[in-house]
This record gives structure tokens, sequence and C-alpha cells, in this order.
């Protein structure tokens, strides 16, 4: 996988995982906040995302094995992981599998409770034929306007960026084949396993948030003890882009809490 990273190698890990349709670029901001802090970010592009190509199959599962080779590989350890939207899904998903690599967690715009609901977008991406017309007819324009319309701070740079993943077919299909993989009943086992890592736990929302409501954040308040739940007023579901100083700032503050 490509990925971005920023900060001293020797400093505290922290592994940032974007959703979807985003990339690495999405942290820009907050590498560069944790870098100037004096810790290691790392931010990938998930197969088939960004600068990084599709890696088949496309499925959940095998995300999360790319994250498990990825901190293998660089040799993460005692990690803070920032997720967003599906990257929660698949970053909560390792940690569970992984909790002895976690330090700490910063969630942000998703969820990962087993009686989970998609919203309608992700139902069409799910169903046999639909999903085929919506990633199929896809344009940079309509996409464009699509991002823009869920958040003020989409300018044609970040739209550029993010417009990457519908670069091809087969990178089309695999977004398919990730919402089709994406059954909410394979997170019952890890159920309450987030509670019992028993580590810090920053909960980071917009208050508008139109596709991970912020009851989600509330939920997670109340199954992980001792979580810390930081809501922005005015921010929607992509709230790295709408609030990037504030988010970055917070992260910023999180970390330095921690424990040495």
């Amino acid at each position: 996988m490509a990925y971005r990273e920023a900060g001293p190698p020797d400093g505290g890990a922290v592994l940032m995982l974007h959703g979807y349709p985003e990339s690495s670029f999405m942290w820009r901001a907050p590498l560069a906040a944790v870098a100037e802090a004096g810790w290691h970010g790392i931010a990938p592009d998930l197969p088939g995302f960004g600068d990084s190509p599709p890696n088949w199959p496309g499925t959940w599962e095998h995300h999360v094995e790319h994250v498990e080779c990825l901190r293998a590989g660089l040799g993460l350890d005692d990690i803070v992981l920032v997720v967003h939207d599906w990257g929660a899904l698949i970053g909560l998903r390792w940690a569970c599998e992984h909790p002895g690599h976690v330090r700490a967690l910063v969630i942000s715009a998703g969820g990962f409770f087993h009686d989970g609901k998609w919203h309608g977008m992700a139902r069409g991406l799910r169903e046999e034929g639909t999903g085929e017309q919506l990633v199929g007819d896809m344009t940079r324009a309509n996409f464009g306007a699509l991002m823009a319309w869920a958040s003020d701070g989409m300018d044609d740079e970040t739209i550029d960026e993010f417009w990457k993943c519908f670069d091809g077919e087969q990178r089309r299909a695999a977004h398919l084949e990730l919402y089709r993989s994406g059954d909410f009943e394979k997170i019952a086992p890890h159920e309450g396993k987030l509670g019992k890592m028993a580590v810090p736990t920053l909960l980071l929302w917009g208050e508008d948030d139109q596709f991970a409501p912020i009851a989600g954040a509330h939920r997670f308040e109340r199954e992980i003890p001792g979580s810390e739940l930081v809501v922005l007023d005015g921010a929607g579901h992509f709230v790295w882009e709408d609030e990037p100083e504030h988010s970055a700032a917070e992260l910023t503050r999180f970390l330095t809490s921690l424990p040495s």
C-alpha cells in the first residue's frame, strides 16, 4: 500500500485509516499536527484508493489483513489508531483481533455495531444491479457535486485526490465487493471487546453527520468506559475536511494527554 507519513520515526505511532471514498489525502492536516507534536503519523491508501492499486479480493476481511501487513512491515507497535467512516469498520475489527498493539483509539464518523444499518447510498451499492449502475455511471462532475454537497471543505484538489478510487473498472468493482462483504453480523464475535481493551478513547464527531449520525457516537460513549466525546458544531460526516484545524487540534490535545 502507498502511504503518507510525517514526524520522527522514533515518535509514538499514530496510524490513520481513511473512509470511503477517500484516501490518505484526508489526513494532511492531522499528519502535520502530530508531526509537530513529536509523533510519527502514518496514513495508508487502502487497496483501490488513492495511489494504492486494488488487491483482490476487495473484501472487508482482506482490508483488515492489509492493515496488519502494513503494521508488521513497518514494525509499528503501541499504536494510536485513528479511524473514519469505513476506516472504523476496518480498523476497529483489526484492533479487536490485535488488541496488544493498540495504545489508544480515536473514532470519528463510523460505527462498529452488530445491529448497524447502512445508509441509502450504501444500500444501493450492496444491491445487485443498482450498485453496478451507481459506480458505472459515476463521472468526475457528479462525484464532485456529491462531495461538495456533503462537505463545505471539499475543494477541487481534494475531490481530484478522492476521485482516484474511480479510476478504472477494477477499482469501481472493488467498491461493490467491499460494501457487499460488509455484513454487520460479522461484528458480533467482537461485541464488547473495544470496552474491554481499557485504552484511552476519543470520539470525534460532526454535529450534523448525515451518514453516521451522532447517536452512534453516544453509543460508543456508553460502550467504551472512560471514552471522551467531542462534537464539532456545524461539521458533518467529513469532519476532518469540514474542520481540519479544529479536528487536528483535538487529536494532538488527546495525544499529549496519553500516559507516557
